[in-house]
């Protein structure tokens, strides 16, 4: 189960390398990112899964005496979450600029966008 999640985090990752380096177009690059940053997250939530053990909720099925070695460590799971709020505001980010330079240039062809503002 978590070499199946692993190799698809990675074949997602992959993906969103290739799509983003072969396309063109500004929009299927944001695309491509969101999906290897969906491959990003899978991984790390495989890699935090260990067989056997529970959600890290104390109650009357896992004593408190017995978490340390019955529950599963909450924190790549927290990690995950914050890379999703992150993730979608950097997808946000990067949308308002292809629509501000869709307006601008009339194109989202990279090709197009040569000239240098420094």
């Amino acid at each position: 189960m978590v070499y199946v999640a692993m190799v698809t985090g990675f074949i997602l990752i992959l993906m969103g390398l290739y799509g983003a380096l072969t396309n063109s177009n500004i929009l299927r690059m944001i695309v491509a990112f969101s999906v290897a940053n969906t491959g990003v997250n899978i991984v790390l939530v495989a890699v935090g899964y260990i067989d056997g053990r529970t959600a890290p909720i104390l109650d009357a099925a896992v004593p408190v005496a017995e978490a340390a070695v019955r529950i599963i460590d909450p924190v790549p799971q927290a990690l995950v979450l914050t890379a999703i709020v992150i993730g979608l505001g950097v997808t946000t980010l990067m949308l308002a600029y292809a629509y501000k330079l869709y307006e601008i240039k009339g194109t989202l062809d990279i090709a197009q966008f040569s000239e240098l503002k420094w």
